[in-house]
C-alpha cells in the first residue's frame, strides 16, 4: 500500500485528487493539508510514502514547503500544478530543484475532457515515484538564489573508490575526436540536471545541442524559459524542417520525436512511443548516430526506465563518444544504469563533471 499526503489549499482539488488516487486499490490518502505549513507538519507526522504538493498557497507556497520537507524528512514530492498558470511555473521548476520529482497537470474536474488520461498519469506517476529512494537535502543559506547548482537528492551520498576515478580527464582513446553535435536525453531529475550542465556550458560553445526531457504536456515552454535564467545559449523548441545551428540548444517538441532530417536539419515525428515515451532519448540518439556517426557526442542523465539506453548504444557503435550520470549524482539511476549495462557508455561521471567532459571533447577535437 502506498501512503499519499495530499496538499493543495482548495477543498475541491484535493477530493478530486484524494479520489483519483484512491480509484487504486493499492493506494491510501493517509492525509491531506490545506497550505505548505500545515503540509510540512502532517508530512513530519504522518511520513507518507509520496507527496502532492500545490505550488501556489497561503502562508506557505508549494516551494518553500518542498525545501523544508526534503531537509527535514526527505519523501518523494510530485508537484500538481496548473499548465497554463505562468506565475505559477517558475516556482514549479524551482520546487524541483528543490527536491521534486515530478511535475503534472492539476486535473479541472471529473467532467473535464482528459479526465481518464489525467487520472491515468497520475496514479502511474505515483506508484513509480514512490518507490524512488531520497536523501536529507542540507540547509540553503538565506543568500541563496533559486538557481544556485544544488546537487540533486542523490548527491547527498559520498562519492568514492571508483566514482571518484571518474573525475578525471576522459580516457585518451576518447580525445581527439572531431564532434559536430551533441544530444542529450533525461527524464526523472532531469530539469535539474540540465539546469546544472546549462549553466556550466560556455557562450561560446561550438556546437547545437539537441535535447529530449520528458515532462507532462503543458509544461515544456515554462522548463525551456526556466533553463533559460541559468543557461548562457539560447535555448528553444525544435521547429520542423528547422536548420540547427552552433552554440544553440533545441528541445524536442511535446509528445513528438526529435530526429534529424539530414545533416543540419531537424524534423518532427508521431511515430509510436519508445520505451513507453514520445518523445524518446533512444529515437533522437539513434538518428543522430545515423547521419553524424563518429561525430556525435551522446549524453544520458537521471532518468527513470530505460529510454535512451538503446540509442546510446548505436551511438557508441558508430563510434562516437558517449556520456552518462553517474549513480551517486542521480536522482533515478535508470536510464544511466540501462545504457552501462548494454555496455553503451564511454565514461560515467558525476554531474558535475559531465558539462566539462564535453568542452574537453569538443576542444580535443578541432582542427
Amino acid at each position: 500500500m502506498i501512503r499519499v499526503l495530499v496538499v493543495d489549499d482548495s477543498p475541491t482539488a484535493r477530493l478530486l485528487i484524494t479520489r483519483l488516487l484512491e480509484s487504486d486499490p493499492n493506494i491510501a490518502v493517509v492525509g491531506t493539508a490545506n497550505d505548505g505549513l500545515e503540509g510540512v507538519a502532517r508530512a513530519l507526522e504522518l511520513r507518507p510514502d509520496l507527496i502532492t504538493m500545490d505550488i501556489r498557497m497561503p502562508r506557505l507556497d508549494g516551494l518553500e514547503a518542498t525545501r523544508r520537507i526534503m531537509e527535514q524528512a526527505p519523501t518523494p514530492i510530485v508537484v500538481i500544478s496548473a499548465s497554463l498558470d505562468s506565475a505559477a511555473l517558475p516556482i514549479t521548476f524551482s520546487a524541483m530543484a528543490a527536491g521534486a520529482l515530478e511535475v503534472l497537470e492539476k486535473p479541472t474536474g471529473f467532467g473535464a475532457e482528459n479526465f481518464d488520461a489525467l487520472r491515468e498519469r497520475l496514479v502511474t506517476t505515483v506508484r513509480l515515484m514512490a518507490e524512488v529512494k531520497l536523501v536529507r537535502r542540507r540547509a540553503r543559506p538565506a543568500t541563496a538564489t533559486l538557481m544556485s547548482s544544488e546537487p540533486g537528492p542523490g548527491a547527498g551520498r559520498a562519492i568514492e573508490g571508483a566514482n571518484l576515478a571518474m573525475t578525471g580527464r576522459l580516457k585518451t582513446g576518447m580525445l581527439g575526436r572531431r564532434a559536430a553535435l551533441v544530444v542529450v536525453g533525461a527524464s526523472t531529475g532531469g530539469p535539474t540536471a540540465l539546469a546544472t550542465l546549462l549553466k556550466d556550458l560556455p557562450a561560446d560553445f561550438p556546437l547545437p545541442l539537441l535535447m529530449v526531457q520528458h515532462i507532462t504536456i503543458g509544461f515544456l515552454p515554462g522548463l525551456v524559459s526556466w533553463l533559460q535564467t541559468s543557461s548562457a545559449l539560447p535555448l528553444k523548441v525544435a521547429e520542423e524542417g528547422e536548420l540547427i545551428v552552433p552554440g544553440q540548444v533545441y528541445f524536442a517538441p511535446e509528445d513528438r520525436h526529435l530526429v534529424l532530417g539530414g545533416r543540419g536539419v531537424v524534423r518532427s515525428s508521431q511515430a509510436p512511443p519508445v520505451s513507453h515515451v514520445r518523445p524518446s532519448a533512444t529515437v533522437l540518439f539513434e538518428s543522430a548516430a545515423r547521419v553524424y556517426g563518429a561525430e556525435t557526442v551522446g549524453v544520458l542523465l537521471t532518468g527513470m526506465g530505460e529510454d535512451g539506453a538503446l540509442g546510446l548504444k548505436a551511438i557508441h557503435d558508430a563510434g562516437g563518444t558517449t556520456l552518462a550520470q553517474d549513480e551517486a549524482s542521480s536522482v533515478v539511476y535508470g536510464m544511466p544504469r540501462a545504457a552501462a549495462e548494454l555496455d553503451a557508455v564511454d565514461q560515467v561521471l558525476p554531474l558535475a563533471r559531465v558539462a566539462g567532459a564535453i568542452i574537453e571533447l569538443v576542444r580535443s577535437g578541432r582542427n
